[in-house]
């Protein structure tokens, strides 16, 4: 099984992009609170988390084209590759996400893009925000306005879920990492 040790001595092979190691960490924390509010296996799903843009910064047209066969090859199973592969779903692959696991990679990829632009506008940054004021920066479609608004609320439709509920778990989730994450209270 893909510790987040491993996930990150494999993504440390292909991306050196500072802000690409800070969308990692985004996902891999906004997962870590996906998998607690399902009852999954944390450790696990940060992992995948970490991980899911292995060939972005050496590939980005190709993202997800040159996935599969290193991380196979790294030892990862078919379940790990596939839910990797499955974020890129209707947008570079027909790989639809099947399991929360999927559905949450799927989701979040791009909303911890949103929360995270948010979160900088603040001067406490992501440590006092609240969901309505997320919520208001997500309905204007100018702000953040490279974040997928429809993919993010086809997923939170997968998952069942509103997507503010959504929001709040990965806000939640973020603000544990705050400072890691560059969202903290600036000084």
């Amino acid at each position: 099984m893909l510790t987040l040790e491993r996930a990150q001595e494999l993504l440390a092979t292909t991306t050196s992009e500072p802000h690409l190691i800070i969308h990692a960490k985004n996902v891999m924390a906004a997962m870590g609170g996906l998998a607690k509010h399902f009852g999954e296996d944390e450790a696990h799903w940060k992992a995948i988390g970490y991980l899911h843009d292995y060939d972005y910064e050496q590939h980005p047209e190709e993202h997800l084209d040159h996935t599969a066969e290193p991380l196979r090859e790294a030892g990862l199973d078919e379940e790990e590759i596939r839910a990797i592969l499955s974020h890129g779903y209707g947008l570079r692959n027909d790989v639809e996400p099947k399991t929360n696991l999927e559905k949450s990679l799927y989701t979040v990829d791009e909303l911890t893009g949103i929360i995270q632009a948010a979160a900088r506008m603040r001067p406490a940054g992501i440590t006092d925000m609240e969901i309505s004021s997320f919520m208001k920066k997500f309905k204007d479609k100018k702000f953040a306005a490279k974040c997928n608004r429809e993919l993010i609320k086809g997923g939170c439709e997968m998952l069942g879920m509103e997507v503010k509920e959504v929001a709040a778990i990965c806000i939640e989730a973020m603000r544990e990492m705050a400072d890691e994450l560059g969202i903290g209270a600036k000084e």
